[in-house]
């Protein structure tokens, strides 16, 4: 992971500092790719403990196309709960009260938890406040409603067609962007076959970059990803190519992002996927058990607060 090492040091270190949405403020470029052949490891960083358990119920969340978090919050996966939430006091005038990341914030969002494990999916409470629609992967499976499953279609033409240059799969959609919680980070992604060695490889945009928290969460999903549809379309996962946008470091990041870059990376694991799967549907079935991570030797935990 030394090239992820140097791109936060070359952030830190090189470029100015701006203001954002989040009014955090950041240091940032723009413009930025890293490349991870997956013969040499599974990409999760070493540098500090990184979850995969939660990249992975997040990961066939994602690619069930579903877009209420109770799916998350039922496998206690918290990755995505401060952002609905935050929208619950917005909608209700309640941010004053519930100042962000307070004791009485903390709180309300824990009781707000609690309130969703305990009621069905279907449950208006539910319903209105913990989905995130029409977002990511909902646009990806149903694409502007229209039922356009850009995923099957990639993974039909990676079988029938694995020579075309069009096997990508689009998150974002104008029509619907003012519908969505949050517009898609990861807009799209594309699929390359090498025919010859029969080899799978993947490349992926991501217009923003939150270089500390998320980016080591989405460059193992996307790896994850794309050993998935390798195993399912018979071919060898290759290439994970992560194409980056806006990349930035946020300014309450900063300490950690210090702390990181004193550690030494260790040897890359190995990312098993146990269960026999053949289809699209069997990896929508897919349980965090079903993976067996080896080899994975870390330092210790970094936290780092979400800019919402």
């Amino acid at each position: 992971m030394k090239q992820y090492l140097d791109l936060l040091k070359h952030i830190k270190e090189a470029w100015v500092d701006t203001a954002d949405r989040t009014w955090v403020g950041t240091r940032k470029i723009f413009g930025a790719q890293m490349r991870f052949d997956l013969a040499d490891g599974f990409p999760l960083v070493t540098t500090k403990k990184t979850f995969l358990r939660a990249i992975i119920v997040e990961l066939i969340w994602l690619i069930r196309g579903e877009t209420n978090i109770k799916y998350l919050v039922d496998r206690d996966v918290r990755i995505w709960n401060e952002r609905p939430f935050q929208n619950y006091l917005k909608e209700n005038n309640l941010e004053e009260k519930f100042p962000k990341y307070s004791d009485a914030w903390q709180e309300e969002l824990s009781n707000f938890i609690t309130s969703i494990k305990e009621k069905d999916q279907d449950d208006p409470f539910v319903v209105k406040r913990w989905d995130l629609w029409p977002v990511y992967w909902f646009q990806r499976r149903n694409y502007n409603w229209s039922w356009v499953d850009q995923l099957k279609i990639a993974i039909d033409q990676i079988r029938k067609n694995p020579w075309s240059r069009r096997i990508i799969v689009n998150a974002r959609n104008p029509a619907q962007l003012d519908q969505m919680l949050l517009p898609p980070c990861h807009m799209f992604y594309q699929f390359n076959v090498d025919t010859t060695n029969k080899k799978l490889h993947l490349q992926m945009y991501q217009r923003s970059c939150d270089l500390f928290l998320w980016v080591p969460f989405n460059i193992a999903s996307y790896a994850t990803l794309l050993k998935l549809i390798a195993k399912i379309t018979d071919l060898d996962a290759w290439d994970f190519i992560h194409s980056m946008g806006d990349t930035h470091i946020y300014q309450n990041h900063r300490d950690v992002v210090d702390e990181q870059l004193t550690r030494e990376p260790h040897a890359l694991p190995e990312l098993k996927i146990l269960k026999d799967i053949k289809t699209l549907e069997d990896i929508e079935q897919l349980e965090r058990d079903d993976f067996e991570l080896v080899w994975y030797t870390s330092h210790g935990r970094l936290k780092a607060p979400v800019a919402v």
